[in-house]
């Protein structure tokens, strides 16, 4: 029953103070987000370590005293910092212990091979390694903050001299956003460490104590997205067993036995049996089945087993005080510039030290050998001690580095009559020197902190890399799943015009094995796209360009795609993975509007890409016939996406670069009305061409040039006088006039990629025209009305392009040309 009798009656008074429960939550679930996120899950990007590592590792600091401690007192002396409870800590330490890097470790901690649990913490015992007391303790380096109920200090962040982060690998999952950072080999960090100080390049690879071979081909320097693959290492033993001897990491020998039966009893894979013989090594041992091939099997436990993991990689980290999502060279990167300025300090430190001991070693000197302590003898108070001292220090105090201070005379007065008697000169020289010369190699290490920390990784690699050395193989692996490793026991046929396919149709064109398992992709000529499963028979659409079996999730398998666009006749490119698909639904590769045509299609891995050549229709002030493209300038997207627009000209066809044939049949013309080349038989018949042809232009000017093909457009104006194909070793003869005297001149055409002037360039000269026969004619007529002719090759021989050539006659002329059909219009 519901009452109202107690409730306020909601005037404006009332509602003032009303507190909404969506309010109350947002505030709430973000500072419990926040608390997650920056207090529990996610570590820190300076040390590399969750709080919970961090004060693990300062409590154990805190009882190091050489001997091992039971992990029961550790944990226990570890809740004074870390508020939520013992099994949180025991379950990080014993994490922490297994990654053996910074955990001495006594006692069975458990087995990541097997994922066998550790014993309980009473019966176990750990201590700080030796790398550990060396990269992440200083005092006098470190910030502190008051534990969560203000009694200790703790660390804020430990000053850790080395990319632990990298090194250890951390997982997390805070609230909406998750940690991954992989392993990384221990020699490995410190020579990029050591590469990063003298600028050189690096590279850097994930490596895990499972051992087992990693795919980083799709690793992205350990970025957000980046992803590799796993494998174990499998190998024959004999004809029907095999054997197990590295695990992904991970995993462990019961789950990979596990997923090993399950996928036998799903009948993916054929096994007699398995077996763990695992001990201080993983061994696996596979029994086949008689007539299994042993390849065929190593695939199946890779396809269908956790014989293969994949791993995708988040390397998210806090730095300054917020999540940060960066990459593995990044994260190196800061941790070296880290470990510099801690070294710094470090050094700054120690030097202010040895400047103050070298003070005080040189006071104590002053005091003992000029004996002012005898003058403190008949002082009746301290204070007035203090000011006889000090007084008396007054005449030495040119030869200190820094003032006398009280403190420091109050240090005189402690000295003991033992030390003043036996008070050695020569000792003390000695020691100030040692000061002197420390103050010395520690200025000399300032001023080379690069090349100081260079040393410092140098020695840490020298001392500690001993049985550090990769486990892990890197190596390319392609994808296998069930469909490649069951037997081909089929083949697959195609009808393009008839649009059928199926492994029953052994009349049509063969195209690949297959099992009856396989599914098919096919791609039309018009854009659609179907993956289908094989059958004895099917029809799925007339003009097939592409047709093979399909295998899903294939990263590998790239699919480069240029079509025209039916509506604005437009031609776009796009390369793609075919992904995330449903079975017998079309997919458009076009944009769908009606006419719309692949032109060209091809399929290669990532690895590979296209070039060709679009070869477009002839249109009026062509300036290119035909355009190069290269698929490596696009970037591999999905399927859907509209492509990268190629061209807005119509396009004739397009090839492969290495397809297209040296001699390819096509007839050009040159249009003089248009200045344009022509395939349509408009104008002057030029000849046949191939992709290695050339042209070759003459201007009236008295220039040529020579050009591809296909770029004759680009130049093409109405200076032309010829155009025709060019030939090496060409001889062309011109008529020219100097003033009033006409010059025959005939030279060989050399190839040069600019315009050539072959004519001379005085303002005086006209060009008159230009014939490329082998033996022309010249007709010309002088001022009394008689006709003659010369045979070019008789009156003449051939000379550089530069010369200026032979006069045709001393007489006066009325006009000069060539006489063969080849001859172009002259100019008079």
């Amino acid at each position: 029953m519901t009452t109202t009798e107690n409730l306020l009656p909601l005037d404006d008074e009332n509602i003032a103070h009303i507190t909404y429960l969506s309010g109350m939550y947002e505030n709430w679930f973000l500072d419990y987000a926040s608390y997650v996120i920056l207090e529990r899950a996610v570590p820190a990007l300076q040390d590399g370590l969750k709080p919970v590592q961090r004060r693990l590792l300062h409590s154990m600091d805190e009882l190091e005293d050489g001997r091992y401690n039971k992990v029961a007192n550790i944990i226990g002396n570890t809740m004074k910092y870390h508020p939520h409870g013992d099994a949180s800590i025991g379950d990080a330490l014993v994490a922490l212990g297994q990654k053996d890097l910074l955990i001495d470790c006594q006692g069975n901690w458990g087995n990541i091979f097997t994922g066998d649990g550790a014993a309980a913490a009473r019966y176990i015992e750990a201590r700080l390694s030796p790398l550990a007391k060396d990269i992440l303790f200083n005092p006098k380096t470190t910030t502190w903050k008051l534990s969560y109920d203000g009694r200790n200090k703790e660390p804020l962040t430990l000053p850790v001299k080395f990319p632990l982060l990298l090194a250890q690998g951390v997982e997390g999952i805070a609230v909406g956003m998750s940690c991954k950072i992989l392993p990384h080999n221990f020699i490995e960090l410190l020579d990029a460490c050591i590469a990063i100080l003298k600028n050189e390049a690096f590279q850097l690879y994930p490596d895990f104590r499972t051992g087992g071979q990693v795919d980083v081909t799709r690793y992205n320097d350990g970025q957000r997205g980046g992803k590799v693959r796993v494998r174990a290492t499998i190998e024959a033993i004999n004809k029907t067993t095999l054997v197990i001897t590295d695990i992904p990491f991970g995993t462990n020998t019961t789950s990979i036995i596990e997923s090993i039966i399950a996928a036998n009893e799903k009948e993916k894979i054929k096994i007699k049996k398995v077996e763990d013989s695992t001990a201080e090594k993983v061994e696996i041992i596979v029994h086949l089945p008689a007539g299994i091939s042993t390849e065929k099997a190593i695939d199946a436990l890779y396809a269908c087993t956790d014989c293969e993991v994949s791993i995708s990689i988040n390397a998210c980290n806090i730095y300054d005080n917020k999540p940060n999502f960066t990459s593995v060279s990044a994260i190196i990167k800061e941790n070296v510039e880290l470990t510099q300025e801690l070294l710094t300090q470090e050094l700054e430190i120690e030097k202010k030290e040895v400047q103050q001991k070298l003070h005080l070693a040189l006071l104590e000197k002053i005091f003992i050998q000029n004996k002012i302590y005898t003058s403190i003898e008949q002082c009746e108070s301290y204070e007035e001690v203090l000011l006889t001292i000090e007084k008396d220090l007054q005449p030495y105090a040119h030869l200190l580095a820094q003032p006398i201070s009280k403190e420091d005379v109050e240090h005189l007065t402690e000295i003991k009559i033992k030390r003043i008697s036996k008070f050695d000169t020569n000792k003390a020289e000695e020691n100030l020197a040692n000061l002197q010369n420390r103050i010395t190699e520690i200025n000399t290490h300032l001023s080379t902190i690069v090349n100081y920390t260079i040393e410092y990784f140098k020695k840490l690699k020298t001392k500690y890399s001993k049985g550090k050395e990769r486990k892990t193989i890197l190596k390319t692996f392609d994808t296998i799943d069930v469909t490649q490793v069951v037997v081909n026991n089929e083949k697959l046929y195609v009808n393009r015009t008839e649009g059928f396919i199926g492994y029953g149709m052994k009349k049509d064109e063969y195209v690949c094995e297959c099992s009856n398992i396989d599914e098919v992709i096919v791609i039309q000529e018009d854009g659609r796209m179907l993956i289908t499963k094989i059958a004895d028979k099917h029809y799925v659409g007339k003009d097939i360009l592409h047709v093979h079996t399909f295998k899903r999730n294939d990263e590998n398998t790239v699919y480069s795609v240029i079509y025209v666009d039916g509506e604005t006749k437009r031609l776009w490119a796009k390369r793609f993975h075919v992904n995330g698909i449903i079975r017998d639904k079309e997919y458009n590769l076009t944009q769908g509007t009606p006419n719309s045509k692949i032109m060209y299609l091809s399929v290669t891995t990532t690895e590979e890409t296209d070039k060709v050549n679009i070869y477009f229709k002839p249109r009026r002030k062509m300036k290119k016939g035909i355009e190069s493209f290269d698929f490596a300038s696009l970037k591999i997207k999905g399927r859907d996406v509209m492509g990268n627009l190629v061209t807005s000209f119509e396009t004739r066809k397009v090839m492969h670069i290495d397809e297209s044939p040296d001699s390819i049949t096509i007839q050009l013309y040159y249009d003089a009305n248009t200045h344009s080349i022509n395939e349509d038989g408009i104008g002057k018949y030029i000849g046949i061409f191939g992709i290695k042809d050339k042209l070759i232009t003459y201007w009236k000017t008295g220039q040529y040039l020579i050009m591809p093909f296909e770029d004759g457009g680009q130049q093409l104006s109405a200076d032309i006088i010829h155009v025709e194909k060019f030939e090496e070793n060409k001889i062309a003869t011109t008529l020219y006039k100097d003033n009033n005297t006409v010059y025959v001149k005939r030279f060989r055409v050399d190839f040069f990629n600019v315009k050539t002037t072959f004519l001379p360039t005085e303002d005086t000269v006209t060009f008159m025209a230009i014939h490329t026969a082998d033996n022309p004619i010249v007709q010309y007529s002088i001022v009394d009305g008689a006709t003659k002719q010369i045979i070019v090759n008789d009156f003449m021989e051939i000379k550089n392009y530069r010369s200026k050539g032979k006069a045709l006659t001393s007489q006066l002329l009325l006009s000069a040309n060539f006489l063969s059909k080849e001859t172009d219009t002259p100019v008079n």
